[in-house]
């Protein structure tokens, strides 16, 4: 075993020394080898008579006809067009070129080309050495805090568009959610628990309807299924206000119930307008519960104290939790009540807050790039999923949705965000290797965010990708044939002396390079070559 185990470091060190020595063969040695190929030309002129090859080629292209050129020139154009169709559509489906993606994972291997997977999950620190990221996945999807009723929010949509608000991902990921939640206290299964455990895995609405009925028919004290009849069942917030109170009656003891149940009560007084009732709802439930801020319930806090302008208290729970993406933005709305115009009107340099709040846009906008455009209106918004991707554009949909009346009502917010977030593209560096204030940008954001919102929404990308080398080459080859084709048709003689000159010219280094090898060479040196 020790014998083994002490020749496997060999083996391996003999084989990165021959990958290294044929990628720097294939790197300096093709000059070498071109030459080689060169003089093997030169050598078999003879012998294999390439001579007359090439003049009864040159007879065979003299006696064609200009429709075969233009036949040659319209398929190589109709060919470069459909592998062009087929690379922006494979590019705008995957985010990448078709032809690269084969190379880099069959070709570069070959040649020797080193991964550069190597570098994934560390980024650059302040003093420039490498760190390692945070432990949490980057693109780790999270339970949108403030999401809507399927019954009487997201199923209107459809009702109205005919357009389904949610994918399947997003609520296959609730149901999930649900069975988790909703398992009980109790060791045992119930029943009428079980029922429930399937009713959430149901793809079909009625169905998980049908089980809740079912499952209140084995028991009429199944807090689950009313709580699932107010998501789904209900068509508008004040009927499903009144089914989550019928399961708060009946809840127990399950603390999870609990909190689910009164979160939403508290958000249907938000939604109906009873926002202090609201507040009130939610601060308790905080006191009540304080270990479960997992859960993300100041979020929902501080959108109602948002509205009722309480920007104090809003400051007070921001100073009170760790923020992300949402706190910072709000920080920007907070910091930027009566700034904007002092901003635009003035002469001289800026204020503490005043640059405070235009930091506060810049932290903001590195931290998810995707939120002003919405918040601008320069991007059409639509119902938000039930689970969120931070830094992501579900986030930035999500947020904005919510948030975007806010901003609107604090004057002059909007306009400060209109003449500074676009300063913040200018201080990241690019390429994303680093960040400015944050770590880089995760690049697996694309992926996350067309699984989580809609097919007919335009899913926004940052950065933005640059359109690969091959999709330009055969753009500019389809573009070049095609005009070939063209004027090969319609000026066939003058197309024909060019391409005779242009031939002519090309092979002219060649036939100087093929003199110049008979002068400097004696020729019993190539006939007793020859006959070798």
């Amino acid at each position: 075993m020790e014998d083994t185990a002490g020749s496997n470091p060999q083996s391996l060190g003999f084989t990165e020394k021959l990958k290294s020595w044929l990628s720097w063969s294939w790197t300096y040695v093709c000059f070498i080898w071109f030459g080689m190929v060169l003089i093997m030309i030169y050598v078999l002129w003879s012998p294999l008579k390439l001579q007359e090859s090439l003049t009864s080629a040159s007879m065979f292209l003299n006696t064609l006809t200009p429709k075969f050129y233009v036949a040659l020139t319209g398929t190589s154009s109709l060919i470069s067009g459909l592998i062009l169709i087929f690379e922006w559509w494979y590019f705008r489906k995957y985010g990448t070129s078709f032809i690269e993606q084969v190379s880099v994972s069959h070709l570069r291997p070959l040649l020797g080309g080193v991964e550069s997977s190597s570098t994934t999950g560390l980024f650059a620190s302040v003093n420039g050495e490498a760190e390692p990221r945070p432990s949490v996945s980057e693109c780790k999807v999270w339970r949108n805090p403030l999401n809507l009723f399927r019954g009487a929010e997201y199923n209107r949509y459809t009702w109205v568009t005919g357009k389904e608000p949610l994918t399947y991902y997003d609520m296959n990921l609730s149901a999930q959610d649900h069975q988790t939640f909703f398992t009980g206290d109790t060791p045992q299964l119930r029943p009428e628990d079980a029922v429930m455990q399937k009713a959430w895995r149901e793809r079909n609405p009625q169905a998980r309807i049908r089980a809740a009925y079912q499952a209140i028919e084995m028991n009429q004290e199944c807090a689950a299924a009313y709580v699932l009849l107010a998501e789904e069942e209900a068509t508008t917030i004040t009927e499903a206000e009144r089914l989550f109170k019928k399961a708060l009656t009946i809840a127990g003891k399950d603390i999870n119930l609990l909190v689910y149940i009164k979160r939403r009560l508290a958000m249907c007084a938000r939604k109906l307008g009873r926002i202090k009732e609201a507040v009130k709802m939610m601060r308790d439930l905080m006191k009540e519960f304080p270990l479960l801020g997992m859960l993300n319930i100041h979020e929902n806090l501080l959108e109602a104290l948002l509205e009722l302008q309480a920007y104090a208290d809003v400051q007070a729970v921001l100073l009170a939790k760790i923020s992300h993406y949402m706190l910072h933005i709000l920080c920007v709305h907070i910091a930027s009540r009566g700034l904007a115009d002092k901003i635009a009107a003035s002469r001289r340099g800026l204020s503490t807050a005043e640059m405070n709040a235009v930091e506060a846009i810049h932290r903001a906008v590195e931290f998810n790039p995707h939120v002003p455009k919405y918040l601008l209106e320069m991007k059409s918004l639509i119902l938000p999923p039930e689970h969120i991707l931070k830094r992501g554009d579900s986030e930035a949909v999500a947020y904005a949705f919510f948030h975007l009346q806010h901003w609107k009502r604090a004057e002059g917010a909007l306009n400060l965000l209109h003449c500074t977030w676009e300063g913040t593209f200018r201080i990241i560096p690019y390429p994303l290797e680093k960040g400015h204030l944050f770590y880089p940008y995760p690049g697996c954001t694309e992926t996350a965010d067309r699984e989580l919102l809609p097919s007919f929404h335009e899913v926004s990308v940052y950065p933005k990708k640059e359109l690969p080398f091959f999709i330009l080459f055969t753009a500019g080859l389809c573009s070049f044939t095609a005009m070939l084709a063209m004027l090969t048709h319609q000026f066939p003689e003058l197309m024909g002396v060019f391409a005779k000159a242009f031939f002519s010219t090309l092979f002219a280094p060649l036939g100087f390079f093929a003199d110049k090898m008979e002068s400097f060479m004696p020729s019993s040196f190539w006939h007793q070559l020859t006959r070798i």
